[in-house]
């Protein structure tokens, strides 16, 4: 049982479901696109983001002068953080083994992790430069061994913006397009005349563009379905709620409608949180987004215990929760829903998104309860594959097959394995004159 300290203005709403006008918009864009291919996209960018380049590509040249034109620091920055998430995606890689084993004489299954051929990153602008994304979607998938990675970025005010661009180039993509919303989404997913198709898309965006990702589900593969960036904070009596203020703030300032939650087994902490955020709104330069956050989305739950704490926070299955207690790594053990834990107060959210090498590419909307974010394994592919060269083993198989089959009233499966009975077993065919001659049982011994 839980006491609100703080309730949200806002009503919950329906967040799975989509807004009607996103949906036919969407729709008709792709369709365009699907039909018009080039000149789709070009109307759409330029109706949308005032953006009609004689090409959406950049050249290496373009690259390489924006790339030169940034300060040092900049470039040093962001080869530090890819260095942290690629020595993180490699060591996610290296765990994931192949493997074959033999099930009965001559019987040899297994499964390999094959990268999908092609991937598309979208590396969002608007009011925030996203350029992390491109670390988690672009180095992600090199990691992984994505032959081609395409990755795009919406133009900054009728130019491409340099930070994003380079965060992609050091990040190692393969072609970097400057082109934004739905235009580029269905510019990847569908392909055109210019911009060759790919498999997977990857990278949040803003409502057209989730929807877009959403509608081409299926056709091609998605991360995940995003939602508004979420923070959960768990906190007992030790926490500081200064701390506690701060944290919260970093992720309500993603948008007006991003979910900032504490859960504490203290009451004291709790009211003196939400003071604290109130004077920290005061002269944070995002407070006209972070506060419309907190006042219509900001909750502060009292409980008696941290079981309860765990229990609750499981249910709301936020996308980042941070444990600010005595014992962090109790919560290792004790949650399960969430989409990445940042264990005490050393850490940090925002050193998820932007620094530490964990993959920032999270389940928003309640998803945590039963999928995890972006990893390197996402773009890989664990295909399977069997081998028999033992006769007696595959006639075996195909008596059982056989009965198996018929069973279920497959007859064409049935006689398929009964061919194996008969062709390394001697076993009669009921079903046709045809016969095997007794060398055939010998084949693959």
């Amino acid at each position: 049982m839980s006491v609100l300290l703080k309730a949200p203005a806002a009503q919950a709403g329906t967040p799975h479901k989509s807004n009607p006008q996103v949906v036919e918009t969407v729709a008709t864009v792709l369709d365009d696109i699907r039909a018009n291919g080039d000149a789709a996209v070009r109307k759409y960018s330029e109706q949308f983001d005032k953006w009609a380049p004689e090409s959406f590509r950049l050249s290496e040249g373009q690259i390489a002068k924006i790339v030169a034109d940034l300060p040092s620091t900049v470039i040093d920055d962001l080869s530090f953080v890819q260095r942290q998430v690629r020595n993180f995606a490699q060591a996610q890689r290296d765990s994931m083994h192949d493997v074959e084993i033999e099930t009965l004489p001559g019987v040899r299954l297994g499964h390999k992790h094959v990268p999908v051929s092609a991937s598309g990153a979208y590396v969002p602008g608007g009011r925030y430069p996203l350029t992390a994304s491109a670390h988690m979607t672009v180095v992600t998938a090199k990691v992984a061994g994505v032959e081609r990675v395409a990755a795009t970025t919406p133009p900054n005010v009728g130019t491409p913006p340099p930070i994003s661009v380079a965060a992609m180039h050091l990040a190692g993509a393969d072609e970097i397009y400057v082109l934004g919303g739905v235009q580029a989404i269905g510019a990847l997913a569908v392909g055109t005349e210019t911009i060759a198709p790919v498999n997977l898309l990857t990278g949040p965006g803003n409502a057209y563009v989730a929807e877009a990702k959403r509608q081409m589900f299926g056709e091609v593969g998605i991360d995940l379905f995003a939602g508004p960036t979420e923070v959960l904070i768990i906190a007992d009596d030790t926490a500081d709620p200064f701390v506690v203020a701060a944290d919260l703030l970093s992720q309500a300032e993603h948008g007006p409608d991003s979910p900032c939650v504490l859960i504490t087994t203290s009451e004291r902490v709790g009211r003196e949180t939400i003071a604290e955020v109130n004077r920290q709104l005061q002269n944070l330069p995002t407070s006209p987004v972070a506060a419309v956050s907190w006042e219509n989305h900001g909750e502060v739950h009292l409980v008696e215990t941290l079981e309860d704490a765990f229990a609750l926070g499981d249910t709301v299955a936020s996308e980042h929760v941070q444990i600010l207690t005595a014992d962090p790594r109790r919560a290792l053990t004790e949650m399960r829903d969430y989409g990445a834990l940042f264990l005490g107060e050393k850490t940090c959210v925002s050193f998820g998104d932007k620094a530490i090498g964990t993959n920032h590419v999270l389940p928003t909307l309640g998803a945590a309860r039963y999928t995890g974010g972006l990893w390197v394994g996402k773009f890989l592919k664990t295909v399977t594959y069997q081998e028999i060269d033992n006769a007696e083993s595959s006639a075996e198989l195909g008596r059982i097959c056989g009965r198996a089959a018929r069973l279920e009233n497959f007859e064409g499966h049935a006689r398929s394995a009964d061919v194996r009975a008969a062709k390394f077993g001697a076993d009669e065919l009921p079903w046709t004159e045809h016969r095997f001659t007794s060398e055939a049982a010998t084949v693959g011994q």
